[in-house]
């Protein structure tokens, strides 16, 4: 007889919290350096007074201690670098960037060595470095610390890049991350943070194997396709469009590189319209790279050109009111399904 696992609805921070934790009971070669992720870079009296921008690290310095779980000065050339350094010479470390907009300061370590060492080497360096980022407007954080910015990274081969969507898959793809032996970046966005809802979370180890995306609806009208967060937008406007008759597939993407491009074409054809939601700048997008994935793959079957919904080519603005129009909507995203389907 097997025994059901225990499930629960965590938030997105606990689910996340909970991966690093038993993956660093699994395996001691697991490591978590960033900046604030202890609270006090060594001093006794403030250590985990923050546990990271995220509170993803909370409470693993105490059972970990300041060897495994390292806070660093503020230089992410550094303690990038030396992540790289470290998965290169055979541990597993977990780096926080806090924010991927930082991403400009550290991106020789990122892009010319943990993306090239494998290859560069013949295969005989692996380089098991996972990076996790936040990313995402919405919380009134201004330009330089609510930007997207995953298709930057899909353009570097030898990167890994993976966009949860809510606990269940955040746990798991931090699993995949952490014991896969490429460099793997994983962008949170900061809105789903205290995010709790459907799949529950069991409390066993498990992992969400890395460039599968998921059908989170399925439908015969249109496809909807959502990357993290924008997941929920097109869910939101799904039911919008049930109500008015229509039946929209919802594609969680999960992974942006690798790409599923095969879940994408096998719903594009049978829906035979597509609506791609992407809150990362327009130009060279991944949206952009999906809608010219189904123009050549998929061309013959479509009955309405491949339609993109993202943000506008422009910085992110602090101000509330201008920040909600900037960021792709339920609203948008019906009001251009409807166009497409007419």
């Amino acid at each position: 007889m097997v025994q059901a696992q225990a499930v629960r609805q965590l938030t997105y921070i606990q689910a996340v919290n909970e991966a690093l934790r038993q993956e660093m009971e699994r395996d001691p070669a697991v490591i978590i350096m960033g900046e604030d992720i202890a609270g006090g870079a060594g001093r006794p009296d403030k250590q985990d007074a923050w546990g990271g921008p995220m509170r993803l690290t909370k409470g693993l310095i105490g059972q970990f201690g300041p060897e495994r779980i390292r806070d660093t000065p503020i230089s992410e050339a550094g303690f990038v670098g030396a992540g790289v350094g470290a998965a290169a010479t055979g541990l597993r470390p977990v780096v926080d960037l806090m924010y991927v907009g930082f991403f400009g300061v550290c991106a020789d370590q990122i892009t010319n060595n943990a993306a090239k060492i494998h290859y560069m080497f013949g295969g005989k360096v692996k380089v098991p470095l996972t990076i996790m980022t936040g990313m995402g407007a919405g919380t009134n954080s201004a330009a330089q610390h609510s930007e997207t910015l995953y298709s930057v990274f899909c353009h570097f081969p030898g990167l890994k890049c993976v966009v949860p969507s809510n606990p269940y898959n955040a746990k798991g793809l931090f699993a995949a991350a952490i014991r896969d032996d490429d460099p793997v970046i994983i962008f949170n966005n900061r809105q789903l943070m205290g995010f709790r809802g459907e799949p529950d979370v069991p409390e066993e180890p498990y992992i969400v194997p890395i460039g599968e995306a998921n059908v989170a609806r399925e439908g015969t009208d249109v496809t909807l396709v959502g990357i993290g967060y924008t997941t929920h937008v097109c869910m939101q406007a799904a039911q919008v469009l049930e109500a008015q008759g229509f039946s929209a597939e919802v594609i969680d993407l999960l992974s942006v590189s690798p790409l599923d491009s095969q879940t994408i074409l096998t719903s594009v054809r049978k829906t035979r319209k597509i609506v791609i939601v992407d809150e990362d700048y327009p130009r060279c997008s991944v949206a952009s790279d999906i809608s010219a994935l189904v123009a050549e793959e998929a061309f013959d079957y479509l009955d309405a050109p491949p339609r993109r919904v993202t943000a506008p080519h422009t910085p992110i603005p602090y101000s509330r009111p201008l920040e909600a129009v900037y960021m792709p909507s339920k609203e948008k995203v019906v009001k251009a399904t409807l166009e497409v389907l007419e």
